[in-house]
Order: structure tokens, then C-alpha cells, then sequence
């Protein structure tokens, strides 16, 4: 069962999966996805390269996440495909792309669930030192199995609480940030521009530092994309992905923005220790208690939370390779409520084989693997501008009624979307600590290339 890769006529195929996500879950599932331990306790990374500065790392990253998400929701809310960007690729650019682009998405994201369960596991140890961390891997990994096999309305509401909870905690933490900052918590007095201009000033490290904060931020923006592949399974795709792709890239522009501006104004940046969390570091610096603790547990749900994320994308994404006759057909049966239980237990099964791996070897294979994926999400992210920039005329002239979230200043802001990412990846490799994963990604896209053009080639001569 291949998808009508045409962009004419008014309808397109419908889709076999269930269409019981609301636009909350939708919306949630974006949020859910890309708030991680990534914001939580990596962050202090970034400050600790451009000082005050991130504020304008965050800003330029998510500007260009910004782009990259408008104009996947512009192609989103006109043709709503499980596949999303792959569907988007294969129609504009043929089947090679559609391939890659959805080949090389699940690798990253079953390599990245092995880092989260782990993550996890490594928290719920420190709670409950008497079982061991290999079983609390099982255990996340069993539950979220059991989740996504679910009817998808249970997992969105699953998904949806649990996303929730990230919010608010990040709201909670800008809300007493905020008070703090202009000294109106106990204990407290205005701090001023004391911190954001001392140390070094607001550019200790330079412009130079701003790049180098954005390199080591933009790939916490990766998984806002889950938003448009779960937009087919909604009980109204065009509109739900419409209002999910604005609401979900503005809100996590203010969350890490917000966040980063809260911290470097109440601590001084180069105060923060490597490893710790600058979000405990606040909490603590503000008198309140257990300040570790509570973001431990904040930690733990956003890790599970994007597994769970993640492992709905992964699995949706392998189905529509699936279904245009990119993977083995044994992938398509869907369950009577609607889920591909198949392409939910293909991705786990990998899941699982990373975790082994990051467990056995953290520092070798699994090591190797997580390089290989660390570009990955830039190369989706160049072939969704190339895809739109093919698409956009065509969907003009065959059905402009579907366009309802279209990109701004087209093809301007795509170009420019696509020459910063090439600037990334050109800066990657002059970085000594990003230059492997460039190289590592670059190899890994390669590989998934010279498979696709030889299945072309095959199916050529046959």
C-alpha cells in the first residue's frame, strides 16, 4: 500500500491509524517531546561556554527551530501524513529522500531512548538503591511498550499529564525566578543587572561564545517534529497541526529563553559547578527546600516523558516507511483500535538493544551510536526546507485552499533557514567536541544513502 505521493486532487489518502488525539494532546505531545534533561541539567553546559550571552544562543536556535517548524506545519496542515517530513521529502524530492529522511529520524530517536531510560534508571536507583538499574530499564521500558500498544487516546492522555507536569514545574520556576530577580521573596533583594553584566560582561567570551552556547543548545529544540506526525492521528489533522505547530514553538521559545534569562540574572554565570543543574542551583540560591530533590523528580518525568514521546514517533515514523514499501510490509497490521502494534514493537526491540549497549558500553559502541545520530536532526531539518521549498509551488497551483499555516516570507526565510544550517554544521566541524558527530552523523547519512539509491537502482532494472 503505497501513499499517492500527487499533490493534486482536494483529498488525500486517509490515513489507517485512529484519529483520537485532540488538539490538547497534540500540543502537549510537541511539549512533551522536546522538554527533557536536555533543558534541565544540560543547559548549564551552554552557560558555561557564552556566559549571559546563551540568552542569544537559545534565541538564535530556536528562531531557526522556528522556521524549520513553520514550514513543516505548512506542509503538515496541507497533506497530514503519519510520516510526515519522510511523506514530504519522498513527494518533492522522490524516493531516495523520502528513505533517508525517514531511516536516518528512527535511528535517532531509538538511539535517544536508550539515553533517556538510562537517565531515568539512573535517578530511580539513587531512590531505591536495592533494584538495580538494568531493572528499572525493564520496567520504563515494559510500560511505555504497554502505553503505546494502547488505544493512542489513552497514550495521549498519558503523554498529556505527564507533559503537563514539565510545565508547570518550568512555569512555577519562572514565576519565583521572576519575584526573586526583583527581590520580591522573603529573603530576597533586587538583583539588577549585577549578574548579567559583571564577570566579563554580558559577552565574556565573545560573539565567538554565542556560536559556540548555539551549538551546544540547538539540538535541545530536536522532537517538536512529533507534533506533525501525530497530526494524522487527530480527529481533525489540517486544523489540529495548525494550532499545534504555533502554540508548541512559541511556548518553548519563552520556557527556554525565559528560563536561561531567569537563571544568568539571579547567579553569577561562572558561580555554576559543571554537571549541576542551574535550574537546582536557583532553587537553592532562593531558599527553597529540597531544591535537588524536586528537580530530581522533575528530571525523572521529563525523561520518561520524552521516551514515551519518542517511541510514538519512532513507531509511526517506521509504519509510513512501511506503508510506501520503504520497510518490510509485516510492519502495517494495525491493532482494532488503531495502532500499529508491529512498527510500536519494532522500535521498542531497538530500543531495547541500545539500552543493552549503553549499559555494557557506554564509552565505546553505545558511544559510536550516539555520535552517529548527533547531526542527525540537522539533516532532517535541510531536507524539510529543501522539501518545502518543491512543495510550496506546487501545492500554489494543484490546491492553495490547504494552505492555512503558510511559511512567512517565502522562499526568503527558508533559504535563510537553510544557509543557518549549513553554518552549524560547518562550525560542527571546526569544534574539537562537535567535530565527531558531524563526522560520525555524516558516515551514518551516507550509508542510508548508498542504500537507497541502490534500492532505486534495483527497482530500475526489475
Amino acid at each position: 500500500m503505497r501513499e499517492d505521493l500527487s499533490v493534486t486532487g482536494s483529498e488525500l489518502p486517509p490515513e489507517p491509524l485512529s484519529h483520537s488525539l485532540k488538539q490538547r494532546h497534540l500540543t502537549m505531545l510537541g511539549l512533551g517531546g522536546v522538554i527533557g534533561a536536555g533543558l534541565f541539567v544540560g543547559s548549564g553546559a551552554g552557560i558555561g561556554i557564552a556566559g549571559p550571552a546563551i540568552i542569544c544562543s537559545y534565541l538564535l536556535a530556536g528562531v531557526l527551530a522556528m522556521l524549520v517548524m513553520r514550514m513543516l506545519g505548512e506542509m503538515s496542515a496541507a497533506m497530514p501524513a503519519s510520516g510526515s517530513f519522510s511523506v514530504y521529502a519522498e513527494k518533492a524530492l522522490g524516493r531516495w529522500a523520502g528513505f533517508s529522511a525517514g531511516w536516518l529520524y528512527w535511528f535517532l530517536l531509538v538511539v535517544v531512548l536508550a539515553v533517556e531510560a538510562t537517565g531515568a534508571a539512573n535517578i530511580a536507583h539513587g531512590w531505591v538503591p536495592s533494584v538495580d538499574q538494568w531493572l528499572w530499564v525493564l520496567i520504563f521500558m515494559v510500560v511505555f511498550t504497554l502505553s503505546n500498544l494502547a488505544a493512542v487516546r489513552n497514550f495521549g492522555e498519558f503523554e498529556f499529564w505527564f507533559a503537563a507536569l514539565k510545565v508547570g514545574a518550568i512555569v512555577l520556576f519562572l514565576i519565583l525566578g521572576t519575584l526573586a530577580v526583583f527581590g520580591l521573596l522573603p529573603d530576597t533583594e533586587p538583583v539588577g543587572m549585577a549578574n548579567l553584566t559583571g564577570q566579563g560582561g554580558f559577552f565574556p567570551a565573545g560573539v565567538g561564545g554565542v556560536i559556540a552556547g548555539m551549538l551546544a543548545v540547538v539540538f535541545a529544540f530536536g522532537g517538536l517534529e512529533v507534533v506533525t506526525i501525530a497530526a494524522a492521528e487527530s480527529d481533525d489533522p489540517a486544523r489540529s497541526v495548525s494550532r499545534a505547530v504555533r502554540s508548541a514553538v512559541w511556548r518553548i521559545l519563552f520556557f527556554y529563553v525565559g528560563s536561561m534569562l531567569v537563571i544568568v540574572s539571579l547567579l553569577p554565570w561562572d558561580s555554576l559547578e559543571p554537571g549541576e543543574s542551574p535550574y537546582v542551583a536557583v532553587l537553592d540560591s532562593i531558599g527553597i527546600p529540597a531544591a535537588g530533590q524536586i528537580m530530581n523528580i522533575v528530571v525523572f518525568v521529563a525523561l520518561l516523558s520524552a521516551l514515551n514521546a519518542n517511541l510514538y514517533g519512532s513507531s509511526r515514523m517506521v509504519f509510513s516507511l512501511a506503508e510506501r514499501g520503504e520497510a518490510p510490509k509485516s510492519l502495517l497490521k494495525v491493532s482494532g483500535s488503531g495502532v500499529p502494534t508491529r512498527a510500536v514493537l519494532a522500535s521498542v526491540a531497538f530500543g531495547f538493544v541500545s539500552v543493552v549497549l549503553n549499559l555494557l558500553w557506554p564509552d565505546t559502541v553505545f558511544l559510536y551510536m550516539l555520535n552517529a545520530v548527533g547531526a542527525v536532526l540537522l539533516f532532517v531539518w535541510a531536507l524539510i526546507a529543501v522539501s518545502q521549498l518543491r512543495l510550496r509551488p506546487r501545492l500554489e497551483r494543484d490546491m492553495p485552499e490547504r494552505l492555512t499555516l503558510p511559511m512567512w516570507a517565502f522562499p526568503y526565510l527558508t533559504w535563510a533557514a537553510l544557509v543557518g544550517m549549513a553554518a552549524v554544521l560547518v562550525l560542527m566541524l571546526f569544534d574539537d567536541s562537535a567535530r565527531p558527530q558531524l563526522l560520525w552523523s555524516s558516515g551514518a547519512a551516507a550509508l542510508v544513502l548508498l542504500v537507497a539509491w541502490y534500492r532505486e537502482a534495483r527497482d530500475r532494472r526489475s
